[in-house]
């Protein structure tokens, strides 16, 4: 990997990486924690105008009874909405992540998602997004002396950015398509290469900055429900995958705004 990390073309684009985040260093992390929240508090404010539609599914579909039907659309709707304004306003972000990653788990349960892999392998890259959302709360180990760096890694935040890392790819994994035009294979081959640098931690910032403009390329191409008649069930489809996609968006932001963490070959290229 040495002759990509020389290669004159990637360190042009490394140059362009570089500058693109100092420009945007200030509102990066804002950005990338709204875009990360956004299918929470879409979901939630669907929670509240489908209020009825949502219990009477939970009830058929389960066959659990009023009662406990409207007890999963209050969490879901306060549960959400309450994790995204403590993720917003950076307050309790440890257990806003919780409160959300408890919100994931319970929804891949209740709607069956566990035996849908795309939709599981989405939801796994979404905990992966939460993840890193909490990696970046995390404050560094307290030094000894005020305004003295501390010496050594923080190994916790470490794994959890690795950990955000490695899920995040899941969702490229639902892009891959056994197909043979030219513009498929492309994206297979181009995808993985990034995935594979994304979740080992080489060219990390620069990796991930690219599947962010390639991921938001596609989804607003490919999940443009604002297109299609409210009426239409495809609408609710669509705009259930341009959040979610939106989410691991806001993810791979965090990425590039906090760089790959100790546990990553960008990191222990510095010790070689």
């Amino acid at each position: 990997m040495s002759g990509l990390s020389q290669h004159p073309l990637v360190s042009k684009a490394e140059e362009v990486a570089d500058e693109v985040l100092r420009r945007t260093k200030t509102i990066l992390p804002t950005l990338a924690r709204l875009c990360l929240i956004s299918t929470f508090l879409e979901d939630g404010i669907r929670m509240y105008f489908q209020w009825n539609e949502q219990r009477e599914y939970m009830d058929i579909s389960w066959g659990c009874g009023k009662f406990l039907a409207t007890m999963f659309v209050i969490i879901n709707l306060f549960g959400q909405l309450g994790g995204c304004f403590m993720v917003l306003l950076r307050w309790k972000v440890d257990i806003a992540c919780a409160l959300l990653f408890g919100i994931v788990c319970m929804q891949t349960v209740a709607y069956s998602i566990l035996w849908d892999l795309q939709f599981l392998f989405r939801n796994l890259a979404l905990i992966g997004a939460l993840l890193l959302v909490l990696a970046e709360s995390r404050q560094e180990g307290k030094s000894l002396f005020a305004g003295v760096p501390t010496l050594g890694d923080n190994k916790p935040k470490s794994y959890l950015q690795l950990t955000g890392r490695i899920l995040l790819v899941f969702m490229f994994a639902t892009l891959l398509r056994v197909e043979f035009s030219f513009m498929q294979i492309l994206q297979n081959v181009v995808g993985s290469v990034l995935m594979l640098l994304v979740t080992v931690g080489y060219k990390t910032k620069l990796s991930a900055l690219i599947l962010v403009v390639w991921l938001s390329f596609l989804n607003f191409y490919l999940n443009c429900w604002w297109t299609i008649p409210g009426y239409k069930a495809m609408r609710d489809f669509l705009k259930y995958d341009f959040f979610q996609t939106l989410s691991v968006i806001g993810g791979l932001m965090m990425v590039v705004s906090l760089g790959p963490g100790g546990v990553s070959m960008d990191e222990h290229k510095k010790k070689w």
